[in-house]
């Protein structure tokens, strides 16, 4: 479908997890081994919140339709930039055409969200979700996609004030509805949510056989597993990343996401909470 990544902690430039890892989201746009399709070239995005962003701050969003590993943009942006928080995605269309109002990650007033996944038979339910979808909210709508639909009725359902609840009515809707169309199961996927402090990476599927989610383990962990890793040195202690699939090869660093859970990133770290564990 597609691969996404998420990162908290001291400010840095982005290039050293989107471009530089091992196995970096560029590279996973070419070749990705746990992905449902092994090349993400539909379209790329990287939304970031600046170094001195203050509470409730909007971030700045860069999308475009060329591949990852063909923009030279991405690559002068995320070189030049510092920031202590930002996603970015690479994009496996499923069915929506191929336009910058269908890249990732969507963005509202400070709110930046990404999807990893799909709505089965989306276009049995498009039509009922959308008229979900607060009319305030839906002019703001530019895309054609599941995922920007999926965000926009988060809003209208309250993740703004409960992000988890808010994401569980939205997943329950969305589940109702299909089902009354015939869709056995109707959301698969994984999504990343943030508004602009705390990251929620949601890992849900109807059918409980989600795509893969992972979050690295403590920086001060990894250096003591890895005393003579040089390329650790570039993190700060409270560096953390969320993603679709491990950035390197190292044993241990990085902890999969278990099914029906959001895993939680704020000051504080990770803690894992249950999230519609019995299927919906």
């Amino acid at each position: 479908m597609c691969r996404w990544l998420a990162y908290s902690g001291e400010a840095l430039r982005p290039a050293a997890v989107i471009l530089d890892t091992e196995h970096s989201l560029v590279q996973q746009s070419l070749s990705s081994p746990l992905g449902a399709e092994s090349v993400n070239g539909d379209g790329f995005g990287f939304a970031w919140y600046p170094r001195d962003s203050v509470a409730g701050s909007r971030p700045a969003l860069f999308r475009s339709i060329e591949p990852a590993w063909h923009d030279q943009n991405l690559r002068e942006i995320t070189q030049a930039v510092d920031s202590p928080l930002f996603f970015s995605h690479v994009r496996a269309a499923t069915g929506p055409p191929i336009q910058q109002s269908n890249c990732h990650p969507f963005r509202w007033e400070n709110w930046l969200f990404m999807h990893n996944g799909l709505l089965a038979d989306f276009a049995k339910v498009k039509r009922e979700l959308a008229f979900a979808v607060d009319p305030s909210l839906y002019l703001h709508m530019r895309g054609t996609t599941d995922s920007e639909l999926i965000f926009h009725l988060a809003l209208t359902l309250g993740v703004r004030d409960d992000p988890v609840a808010g994401m569980a009515r939205t997943v329950r809707l969305i589940e109702s509805v299909g089902r009354k169309h015939g869709i056995r199961f109707p959301v698969q996927g994984t999504m990343a949510l943030c508004d602009g402090a705390t990251i929620w990476a949601f890992r849900y599927s109807t059918q409980g056989r989600s795509r893969t989610l992972f979050h690295s383990v403590d920086i001060d962990t990894l250096r003591a597993m890895y005393p003579d890793a040089e390329a650790l040195k570039v993190f700060g202690r409270r560096a953390h990343v969320v993603v679709s699939e491990p950035l390197n090869d190292l044993p241990g660093a990085f902890l999969e996401v278990p099914e029906a859970t959001v895993a939680i990133l704020d000051a504080n770290g990770y803690h894992h909470e249950p999230f519609l564990g019995d299927g919906g």
